[in-house]
């Protein structure tokens, strides 16, 4: 079966950086637009970052344009979240997710796949 694996999440300062990590099974990984969710205490699941399968696109919230990166690597199953320069704003629940056909690469609908999700809390 499908199986997404979040991990890396924690506990930081303002203005420190986390690497998210996000290893896949049980699917032809490289044949899946990527993406990262969060969802803090109280507010709806919102659209971060996006990969497309080629590596040749990606697309970002504009509330984490310049801070995050969303790179993948098909040789390891794995596409990561670079976060920097990290706030109070950006504490939430991070999940991964994949879609074999994504149309709208900023809904949760379009994507199949999920992780179980980790937890960021950023300190100020």
């Amino acid at each position: 079966q499908v199986q997404l694996v979040e991990s890396g999440g924690g506990l930081v300062q303002a203005g420190g950086s986390l690497r998210l990590s996000c290893a896949a099974s049980g699917l032809t990984f490289s044949a899946y637009t990527m993406g990262w969710f969060r969802q803090a205490p109280g507010k709806e699941r919102e659209f971060v970052a996006a990969i497309s399968l080629s590596y040749s696109s990606t697309y970002y919230a504009d509330s984490v344009k310049g801070r995050f990166t969303i790179p993948r690597d098909n040789t390891k199953n794995t596409v990561y979240l670079q976060m920097d320069n990290l706030n109070s704003e950006d504490t939430a629940v991070y999940s991964c997710a994949a879609g074999r056909r994504v149309i709208f690469r900023t809904s949760a609908r379009s994507y199949e796949y999920w992780g179980q999700g980790t937890q960021v809390t950023v300190s100020s």
